[in-house]
């Protein structure tokens, strides 16, 4: 593991709307990211990745509602601290001096009638306003040279950027303040895919420099086998499979996360079939009962659409640090396979 918890989630669940005719969109998850780590989360769209980000840091729009969970910070020093029971005033301190985040579409999250300058020390004056206009546009120097832009892009308008130097420019703006998590909500979807590497490679390169840890959340798990250390995989508003990178690409043991990494062709090594996901994915209104998958899994049986799984450590990889949700690999259900 690359080093201790510095963000737990644990039971965490949010809804978007009240009563019986709320939607679950996330579902009793738990998380944990650790020092120095990226971690990938990954999934269709509409799984709940990106409200299970804006959920952990109470950034939900309305109609979301946390119904129940605790995500817990664990500073270098210090006592850990609970997100959940933050004062207004508190949280709006610690995002982005503790955990930032880069928005979906983060190209165009930059305001468009102010200069790059003014958007970075804006940041920096809000969080550190004893801090003199020469020593904050210092730093945004140092901030667009640390992602390989040119000081003097500084006086330019986002409109006057490339995709790629907005997109970095949004990651300079969430470490202006050098915090210890940064969440990265699927920056590279608008990018091409020479950028997007370019960028990533970029970000494994800054982690390695200043030893923040990423919370990476895309639908392209091709990316994630490249560049995370370990990928959550999540489906219906739950996590069904956590692994290290590498084993999951090499042995996945969901066949909802098998199904993913055969949705793309694979860069290196012998040829494959391409064989994607039957179907579609759930309806949070209409959830199916038991495991949320099995309507469309090729490895269903009999209690998958009765019973929903735990997330638990897979049959057979004692000591292992991956877990599974799913039937055919928990060590509580000896049920046999229902043939087709």
């Amino acid at each position: 593991m690359t080093g201790e918890p510095v963000l737990d989630i644990r039971g965490l669940s949010v809804d978007y709307g009240l009563g019986e005719d709320a939607v679950h969109a996330v579902r009793d998850v738990d998380l944990t990211l650790h020092r120095g780590e990226v971690l990938g989360l990954a999934g269709e769209s509409g799984s709940g990745k990106s409200t299970l980000a804006y959920g952990m840091l109470r950034l939900l729009p309305p109609p979301g509602v946390i119904r129940s969970g605790q995500v817990t910070y664990r500073p270098r020093d210090g006592e850990p601290i609970d997100l959940m029971s933050l004062s207004r005033s508190r949280l709006r301190r610690f995002r982005w001096a503790e955990v930032s985040i880069v928005f979906q579409g983060a190209m165009n999250s930059l305001n468009p009638v102010h200069m790059v300058v003014t958007q970075l020390t804006d940041v920096i004056a809000a969080h550190e306003p004893r801090t003199t206009a020469a020593a904050r546009k210092a730093r945004a120097v140092e901030l667009l040279n640390l992602v390989g832009i040119n000081a003097d892009r500084l006086t330019s308008y986002p409109h006057q950027l490339s995709g790629g130097m907005r997109q970095r420019v949004m990651i300079a703006m969430a470490l202006a303040l050098e915090p210890r998590v940064v969440v990265m909500d699927e920056p590279t979807t608008a990018l091409d895919v020479v950028m997007q590497r370019q960028i990533l490679r970029q970000l494994v390169e800054l982690r390695e420099r200043i030893g923040f840890s990423v919370l990476f959340i895309t639908h392209d798990l091709s990316l994630l086998v490249e560049f995370s250390d370990r990928i959550a995989i999540m489906y219906g508003g739950r996590i069904v499979e956590s692994a290290p990178a590498a084993e999951l690409y090499r042995s996945s043991l969901h066949p909802y996360s098998d199904g993913l990494l055969h949705s793309f062709p694979a860069l290196r090594g012998p040829r494959r079939e391409l064989t994607g996901i039957p179907g579609s994915p759930p309806d949070l209104r209409a959830m199916p009962t038991g495991c949320a998958f099995h309507p469309r899994c090729p490895k269903a049986f009999d209690p998958c659409a009765e019973r929903s799984p735990v997330s638990e450590e897979p049959a057979g990889h004692g000591g292992s640090d991956r877990s599974v949700a799913c039937w055919l690999h928990s060590a509580h259900e000896p049920a046999e396979r229902v043939t087709t």
